[in-house]
């Protein structure tokens, strides 16, 4: 393990409809029709300038409801077989950081509204980035073991294999 030992403080708080991950869509993709806030404290509230001027953001938070346990072997939702958490997008991790990409459908002062957000209740936020396609999309990509499962990615709801 390395030495170094990172500390960050939210910058703000995501609210959505889930209490707890337990039934919840399990990507964005399965919850384009969800609407959530994103607020930001009001320190941080003049980064917010501009980007309304994008449809999308990445949101970068960490997994609060997520139990400590972190395997390194994980059965992911859309599989029946023991995979690498890193091969996964398991919210039980090493550092327990989540990554969502959103629509953004307004900001207003502290406040994004976006919809396509997949995460509980009151999670606590790191960052906000812009997406960017030509930043973000590289042209020639390999889902490894994801390609069998991709036609349950929009319907696929959370269980309780990481509760």
């Amino acid at each position: 393990m390395l030495d170094n030992t990172f500390s960050y403080d939210p910058i703000g708080l995501i609210r959505t409809p889930f209490d707890s991950p337990d039934g919840m869509p399990i990507q964005p993709t399965g919850a384009d029709s969800v609407t959530g806030t994103v607020k930001v404290e009001e320190s941080y509230a003049d980064g917010l300038t501009d980007l309304a001027g994008f449809s999308h953001c990445i949101l970068l938070y960490h997994f609060h409801a997520s139990g400590d346990d972190a395997p390194l072997q994980v059965e992911p939702f859309l599989d029946d077989t023991q995979r690498g958490v890193f091969s996964t997008r398991a919210p039980q991790r090493p550092n327990r950081i989540g990554l969502s990409v959103v629509a953004i459908e307004s900001v207003t002062g502290q406040e994004l509204t976006v919809t396509g957000i997949d995460v509980v209740d009151k999670t606590p936020l790191l960052d906000i980035k812009p997406f960017v396609p030509e930043f973000d999309i590289p042209s020639d990509v390999h889902t490894g073991w994801l390609d069998a499962s991709e036609s349950k990615i929009d319907s696929e709801r959370a269980d309780e294999r990481f509760l």
